[in-house]
Formats: C-alpha cells, structure tokens, sequence
C-alpha cells in the first residue's frame, strides 16, 4: 500500500512531502490545514500512506454510516457524535491515555469554510494526553505538505496559538479564497 500510495501521490498528482511524521514518537496531534475541500482528505491519506505512519482520524458519525462506513474504519476512522460534544476532548484524552500508540490528525478550523478563529480542542486533547502537537500544511499551490518539528505545549495558550498561525501563514488550500 505505501509504494502504491507514494506512486499516486508523487507521480500522478505531483505532491512531495518536506519533512515527515516523527517516526520516533508513538504519541501525537497532528493539525493540517488549510481545510477547504473534500480533496484535502485524500490528499492526507495519500500522504500518510506514503510515510507509512499510522495516524488516526476522527470524522462525523455520518460518515460511518451506511456501506461506506467500513471504508472510514479501515482508513484508520473513528466516529464521533458532534452532538455530544461536551465531553469530545475528555473522551479522545482517554484513547491517548488507554493506547500505547496512537497518532491524531486533525483540522484546526473544524469545517471546510472560511473561519477566523481556529477550534481549540486539538490543543486541550495535546494538553490533556501530554503529547506533542506536529503541524502538517495541506499546500495546494505548491502541491506539497510540509511537516513541522513536534511542538509542545507551553502555559500560554496565545503564544502557542501564534506559533501555529506563524507556520500556516501563506499556505493556501485548495480553495484559495476560504484559506
């Protein structure tokens, strides 16, 4: 699946990597983004799938419903009910904390439209498991996805939060306009 994955990533549709998951750690949140189409999925799965990292996703309930379902599962999916919502970070916390490895990708917009402000439970579930945050840029007008080193987190939130804009900043999804 890897050498199939990096041929279809790098060949055909002509991404690189720069940079890669950190092999070393067994534990991490991964944020891509921009997030502004349905493209950026697969894109990340082809991505992962040529490192030949194991990162898990979380996605809609929705999503696993129906034949399809299986598909999401077998990517490595786990499904969550947004309605229940109150105690999604505390729940993911507990699956860092019961798994001997488990890498998490997720975007920090939380939606494929134009946002301001990021969501913040990507940062509370690094805080709550005490593990990294690596960042992966989704750039579509480079066709690349770049890695950064593993950040962790410090007590000041908004500097954090300026380290992660300061890395993304430029990067353009593919929908340019809603990045």
């Amino acid at each position: 699946m890897q050498r199939l994955s990096k041929f279809i990533f790098t060949r055909i549709l002509g991404w690189k990597l720069i940079g890669d998951f950190p092999k070393h750690l067994k534990k991490y949140v991964v944020i891509a983004a921009p997030h502004t189409s349905w493209k950026d999925f697969p894109i990340a799965i082809l991505a992962r799938n040529s490192s030949g990292e194991k990162v898990n996703f979380i996605g809609k309930n929705s999503l696993f419903d129906g034949p399809f379902g299986f598909i999401f599962r077998a990517l490595g999916g786990t499904p969550v009910d947004r309605s229940q919502s109150s105690n999604m970070v505390d729940a993911i916390v507990q699956i860092f904390k019961k798994k001997k490895e488990f890498r998490l990708g997720i975007s920090p917009e939380g939606t494929r439209k134009k946002v301001t402000n990021w969501k913040t439970g990507f940062y509370y579930i690094a805080k709550g498991a005490n593990v990294p945050i690596v960042m992966a840029t989704l750039d579509f007008e480079h066709k690349q996805i770049k890695f950064s080193d593993p950040y962790k987190t410090t007590s000041n939130k908004d500097k954090d939060f300026e380290y992660f804009h300061a890395f993304f900043k430029g990067v353009k999804g593919r929908h340019s306009e809603l990045s």
